[in-house]
């Protein structure tokens, strides 16, 4: 393993050159190695994401703990919340049942092991427990992630064209329409920052009728971005620090029969969950609440914003409500 570094990093193609089990990751890369792909942003992009703020309007991106209840996931259910008093002055409040994946999320490094190479940076699997810091959600949690955050209208891009995204058959969304949408809004990237991607997949769901959501559930079929080497390698080419989404499970469901990753990862049936998380550490969002920024976002025709995501802090947390907010 090579020691850390400070930039610049090596592409994807030179990580596939890798020697060992750290072909194709990040592993030792990294100054702080626990912190993964927001090591991307430096202090000198935190202060230059200070100018996306030019009209001073505020959106969270995270929407109500439990409002995908239910939701895709056939083992998270909404919290049940209790307000108790001990004296006529008091209230109080808890939580039963709080799956911190249930909503608006950011995946930690914890939250997928690869099954050929195991967890990031060779993290050992008995190091991943509810006692343990290792590779917990608590890292960006004590050590915001914030930075310059960019926002891809797939929804609205696709729909310009009179093709919206279908949604209910779980359209797999390909890094070429990604990129149109990109030269349609003449967006750029830049080192280090946090990539959003509009599909409009959390307002179609949860405006379906009860019934509708149970069958789509049932169907197991979600829109989302389609699992290919292309894309995993663009993601960490262009030093994303966080890639979000505001579908289920960020990457299409069911996956896509050409996914290269079906021999790696059988576990997650070719999901490139593994390829993000556990080799590159990088961060997934996943049900955030883009649409009103999306909205306001055409209006003014500029489509970066200042971007905070503050998880919980939960010692050894798989993953955490995003806390995420916007500010343009």
């Amino acid at each position: 393993m090579t020691g850390a570094l400070t930039g610049p990093y090596p592409t994807f193609a030179e990580l596939l050159l890798r020697e060992g089990n750290v072909a194709g990751t990040s592993w030792g890369l990294f100054p702080e190695p626990e912190r993964g792909a927001p090591s991307f942003i430096t202090q000198e992009a935190i202060l230059g994401a200070k100018d996306c703020i030019r009209t001073g309007m505020v959106f969270g991106l995270d929407y109500p703990a439990d409002a995908f209840d239910p939701g895709m996931s056939l083992k998270r259910s909404g919290p049940r919340h209790t307000i108790y008093s001990s004296h006529p002055a008091h209230r109080d409040d808890y939580l039963d049942g709080y799956y911190l994946q249930g909503s608006t999320q950011i995946d930690g490094l914890r939250h997928r092991r690869a099954d050929d190479i195991g967890f990031y940076n060779g993290t050992s699997d008995n190091r991943i427990t509810e006692s343990t810091k290792d590779l917990g959600i608590q890292e960006w949690a004590e050590n915001p992630i914030t930075g310059r955050g960019i926002l891809v209208d797939l929804d609205g891009y696709r729909n310009s064209l009179g093709e919206p995204i279908d949604h209910a058959s779980g359209e797999p969304i390909g890094l070429d329409l990604v990129h149109a949408a990109m030269a349609a809004q003449s967006l750029s990237t830049r080192a280090g920052d946090i990539l959003m991607l509009h599909t409009g997949w959390c307002e179609w769901f949860l405006a379906l009728a009860a019934d509708e959501k149970q069958r789509i559930r049932e169907s197991r079929k979600a829109s989302g971005i389609a699992q290919s080497q292309e894309f995993v390698a663009w993601a960490w080419d262009s030093n994303f620090a966080v890639v979000a989404a505001d579908n289920f499970a960020f990457e299409c469901l069911p996956v896509v029969a050409e996914s290269p990753f079906q021999l790696s990862a059988p576990n997650d049936h070719g999901m490139m969950h593994q390829q993000l998380l556990a080799k590159l550490g990088m961060p997934l969002g996943e049900l955030w609440k883009l649409g009103p920024l999306a909205t306001y976002m055409r209006t003014t025709d500029r489509w970066d914003a200042f971007i905070s995501i503050k998880p919980l802090n939960i010692t050894g947390g798989t993953g955490s409500p995003a806390n995420a907010t916007a500010i343009t």
